[in-house]
């Protein structure tokens, strides 16, 4: 049962809370808090928020009209897990305080209205949702750029690269090699306690976790798996997930990155996200078709599929993304679906069960907004489904080593933030539907989005030496 705000002034009496600390998401999809003095927080805290400056928030509101709302959900509250002190923790929606309605920029409520457009269409009453992102930990990380040059170094004792260092503790010796990281036992996966205490932390917020390993990357490549949830309520548990992966990684003396691909020549960080409709306690994806799929879960991927370039600038939001996104590799960039090739855009994983028949859309990576990814994804999968977009026929052949006549007939997902950007301009009409996504809010995306591209364009890269110095 959810919790109310009484409930939640009741746990703050129980737990001896000092502090609330209130929680919001911006565009980019890194949480901001402001915190609250117990004495000062009551039950108007939920009826009337909590007003703050939103001008300093990028991509949002101008300094003439920067008054804004931070209404807490009661039933997100949850004691923070890293604070000296009590501190309780609860997640917001940003309103605006003029007419008293969700702000359009706020990536939070345009999920809440992607939930709220999907039971209006009656094709379904709640999307589930389960990313699998992955991160990597390192003992350090230094980088530099400044108009002398610029240089990065990622210190990693489980790194291949470390084999040579003499270590005051002495060199363990016992690595995996590069792309050699997944599953060996201790000692040359050394970061199990670390993981198991980032999942210990996130039971204590209320994310169930189901599984947790080493992954491919030699050099710290980690992935923790949580259960599944509603689209919002994910969402709200991918950002304590960062928080908790952030911050427990940091009490061991280790930093933790969610980039798509910090390191040259080993594997890339992905959020594949597995998703489904239900309706009446009934999995609408499950069915009789290919992999056991319904025509509407067909339907669904076809939608994926059509809109995936511009998904793309969504569900990969950044330069750094495009790294990963190369063909001839494991990436997903393949614009098709099948049961078994996993460099497929949307991959139909194996159930025992026709309740757990789903779809794993491949290429997001977990730099993305949990909350717009997600509310994207969904909007473009009701599209597909709407219109009847069937995705074409299944491959499951090796995408790797198709006959160039049949890859050439194979799309795939864009090659960099520029492309993505340009088509999610020429295709958003499945976003605005409904108000979900407004017109001002992709607009203002875009121009974000395209500062960090200019800012990279412009910037002399190592690279570019090697290649073109003596030219």
């Amino acid at each position: 049962m959810a919790m109310t705000p009484d409930d939640v002034l009741k746990l703050i009496k129980d737990k001896e809370v000092k502090f609330v600390d209130l929680r919001f998401t911006d565009t980019r999809g890194k949480e901001q808090h402001v915190t609250v003095p117990v004495k000062y927080f009551n039950k108007d805290k939920f009826e009337s928020g909590h007003a703050f400056d939103g001008s300093s928030i990028a991509g949002w509101k101008g300094i003439q009209a920067s008054d804004m709302l931070l209404m807490p959900e009661a039933g997100t509250a949850r004691m923070d897990p890293f604070t000296d002190e009590p501190v309780l923790n609860v997640t917001c929606d940003v309103y605006e305080p003029m007419d008293g309605k969700p702000y359009d920029r706020d990536p939070r409520s345009i999920a809440k209205k992607a939930e709220a457009y999907l039971k209006s269409t009656g094709l379904g009453e709640v999307c589930y949702f389960g990313p699998e992102p992955e991160f990597f930990i390192f003992d350090g990380v230094t980088w530099n750029v400044d108009m002398s040059g610029c240089f990065v170094k990622i210190k990693s004792e489980e790194a291949p690269w470390s084999s040579g260092i003499d270590y005051e503790s002495g060199n363990m010796g016992h690595r995996a090699p590069v792309k050699g990281g997944y599953f060996p036992v201790a000692p040359t996966d050394t970061l199990g306690d670390i993981r198991n205490a980032m999942c210990l932390a996130l039971e204590q917020q209320g994310v169930e976790v189901e599984v947790h390993h080493h992954e491919v990357g030699a050099m710290g490549q980690n992935e923790i798996g949580t259960r599944f949830a509603p689209l919002v309520q994910r969402a709200d548990w991918m950002q304590i997930l960062k928080y908790t992966v952030w911050n427990t990684a940091a009490s061991y003396g280790k930093t933790a990155t969610f980039m798509p691909k910090p390191v040259v020549g080993d594997n890339g960080s992905g959020m594949h996200c597995h998703q489904s409709i239900w309706k009446g306690g009934k999995n609408l994806f499950a069915g009789n078709g290919y992999a056991g799929l319904s025509d509407l879960a067909l339907h669904y991927i076809g939608g994926i599929i059509k809109h995936a370039k511009a998904l793309n600038a969504i569900t990969n939001p950044g330069t750094n993304s495009y790294k990963r996104l190369v063909p001839g590799f494991e990436a997903p960039i393949n614009l098709a679906y099948s049961a078994r090739n996993r460099s497929a855009a949307c991959r139909i994983p194996y159930v025992s069960s026709p309740n757990g028949r789903r779809v794993e859309v491949r290429f997001p990576d977990p730099t993305a907004n949990a909350y717009l990814a997600f509310a994207a994804m969904l909007m473009a999968g009701l599209d597909g489904v709407q219109n009847k977009i069937h995705p074409g026929d299944p491959i499951d052949k090796d995408m790797y080593h198709l006959p160039p006549e049949e890859a050439a007939k194979v799309p795939h997902v864009c090659a960099s933030l520029e492309e993505a950007l340009g088509k999610l301009r020429d295709d958003h009409a499945f976003l605005t539907r409904g108000g979900v996504f407004s017109e001002d809010f992709l607009d203002s995306y875009v121009e974000l989005k395209e500062q960090e591209l200019t800012r990279f364009r412009m910037t002399t890269h190592p690279v570019e030496f090697d290649m073109y110095y003596s030219a």
